[in-house]
């Protein structure tokens, strides 16, 4: 069984920790006493090296209880490696601030803080290499189909092809869908190689003759009257039990929980930038960040509005209305790239491949970018961000409105000049539903730290596109 699997691996994963957090440990008391110390302060007091020793035999274990407090001995096969990395920084920097404290408690000022320092660092970045290392073994022998946890999937539904789809699609998280129980979809029918193995009725006989690690509940909206009953069926056999509501297209992919004297309220849209303190850093990130890229790039402005007024007449700078931060419109400011026309023949659509409309220069700015760098004026005003969703025209809007689930809500954030759909490769003439899908993840999970992870895949992926013309 996985269970078994999983106690032995984590007994591994512990004395694996141990090994790294000990040769850390030594190899900073080396790095630092036998090379910095000796060398450029040759007449420091050091310590004779039992007492590091104690202090060994305390932080292995100090540190693995705190490893186990921050949950890194739970089973991550769908979790992403920054997460664990997050932890091991969090129970490093735990265990950094404890060692100080016992060490002022304790008074003994002869022992290295410099040390304590460097096996501050070296053990979070052996760790977390220790730790990927791990990972990468582990996905690579459930590819090849060993340690796979075996799930049956209670209700045939939306959510239930959903979560066969991404369970085909990443073989690494090593899970195996043996079959479905349902009432409304035949025994026998099949979607991607799993089938309808019985009625919801067999549950706990099914429970009794197979060995399975996990069963999911994946009921339809018009089942879920029998949620509470099949929940006790599978708390009773002791199986590990999970619940796929059929209903993610409407909540956010990170919903959050009100306790209301006990009450879980679930809210449908977390939206990080109502927070003001959060709404505050951002726009003086911007602020910030917009008056350097206006300094940086006014060469390039400058050659960019030459080549405008010297290839084309007309004005140098194209203005068009934009919907922004809570459906308001504003004025969007860009190098002219096309030749003059009439607002009615302008408002037609977007530009496609080998537009006739578009100038010689205007094909460069537009490939490059560089005719979105006006737009740094929009930051400063107030009404675009760096990051953020691109904003539409009112027209577009209004239809896709209509047309695309959850699309104003792109509008509860300032629009950017570069998001998460750009550099995800959806610029231009790509598709609005996936951009929009992008656009709402970036919503969802805005953090300062998200925002720069953009701003450098925007040098890399943003400048040029294949989509841009």
């Amino acid at each position: 069984m996985i269970r078994d699997n999983q106690k032995y691996f984590n007994r591994l994963l512990v004395l694996l920790d141990a090994l790294t957090i000990g040769a850390t440990y030594w190899l900073s008391w080396f790095l630092w006493i036998n090379v910095y110390v000796k060398v450029n302060n040759p007449e420091t007091g050091i310590l004779p090296i039992e007492i590091y020793f104690i202090a060994f035999a305390a932080i292995v274990p100090g540190y693995l209880i705190l490893y186990n407090a921050v949950d890194l001995y739970s089973s991550k096969r769908t979790s992403k490696t920054m997460y664990e990395v997050f932890n091991i920084i969090k129970a490093n920097t735990v265990g950094l601030v404890a060692v100080m404290v016992v060490l002022f408690a304790i008074n003994i000022p002869d022992f290295s803080r410099g040390m304590v320092g460097v096996f501050y660092g070296v053990n979070i970045i052996v760790e977390s290499f220790m730790r990927k290392g791990v990972r990468h073994v582990l996905r690579y022998v459930r590819r090849k189909g060993y340690n796979l946890k075996h799930m049956l999937l209670v209700g045939y539904s939306r959510a239930a092809e959903e979560y066969i789809n991404k369970i085909k699609a990443n073989p690494e998280w090593g899970y195996e869908v043996c079959g479905i129980l349902d009432d409304r979809v035949p025994v026998g029918a099949i979607y991607k190689g799993v089938s309808v193995t019985g009625e919801i009725d067999t549950l706990s006989e099914v429970l009794t003759e197979n060995e399975l690690d996990e069963i999911g509940i994946t009921l339809s909206l018009s089942d879920y009257d029998r949620l509470e009953a099949i929940v006790n069926i599978c708390e009773k056999s002791g199986v590990h039990t999970k619940f796929i509501p059929d209903y993610n297209s409407v909540i956010p992919s990170r919903p959050y929980l009100e306790d209301m004297d006990g009450l879980a309220v679930v809210n449908i849209r977390r939206v990080p930038l109502t927070n003001l303190v959060n709404r505050t850093l951002k726009r003086i990130v911007d602020i910030i960040g917009a008056l350097v890229a206006i300094i940086l790039f006014s060469p390039v402005m400058l050659i960019a509005a030459i080549g405008v007024k010297a290839t084309s007449k007309g004005p140098l700078i194209f203005k068009q209305e934009r919907v922004g931060l809570h459906n308001k419109s504003f004025q969007m400011y860009k190098f002219r790239s096309m030749e003059v026309q009439p607002a009615e023949e302008e408002k037609k659509g977007w530009t496609k491949k080998n537009d006739p409309r578009v100038t010689k220069i205007g094909k460069l700015l537009r490939k490059t970018s560089i005719d979105e760098l006006p737009q740094f004026f929009n930051v400063l005003k107030g009404d675009m961000s760096l990051i953020g969703p691109r904003p539409e025209r009112p027209l577009f809007v209004e239809k896709f409105k209509e047309e695309i689930p959850r699309y104003m809500i792109k509008h509860q954030v300032r629009p950017g000049i570069t998001g998460w759909a750009q550099v995800s490769g959806y610029r231009g003439d790509t598709s609005i539903r996936k951009r929009i899908e992008f656009d709402l993840y970036y919503i969802e999970n805005w953090s300062m730290a998200f925002d720069f992870k953009i701003l450098f895949l925007t040098f890399f992926k943003g400048f040029i596109s294949k989509n841009a013309y």
